[in-house]
């Protein structure tokens, strides 16, 4: 068991995952901060405003609004992401 977790532990290092994430998140940050925020403005949307029968769809749950504003605020941030230039 010792041997496989030894392996497992030294690919993973071999693989510089951490280099992959730190590039990840260093070209999507945008992305990311807008799905941050659109979370937290979901959950606000819903404690402040929200629906107080229940019978609205998004905003009668915290977390289906919560969603809704992840995903709103991914795509409106991800519009001020720069694209990559195609080498030909």
């Amino acid at each position: 068991m010792e041997n496989w977790l030894y392996l497992c532990i030294e690919l993973i290092n071999k693989s510089n995952i951490k280099n992959m994430v730190a590039s990840y998140l260093k070209r999507n940050w945008i992305t990311i901060m807008g799905i941050v925020i659109g979370t937290v403005g979901g959950f606000l949307y819903w404690r402040f405003v929200g629906c107080s029968s229940g019978s609205c769809p998004i905003t009668s749950s915290p977390v289906i609004s919560s969603i809704w504003g992840a995903i709103l605020g991914g795509l409106l941030f991800s519009m001020f992401t720069k694209k990559e230039k195609a080498n030909e």
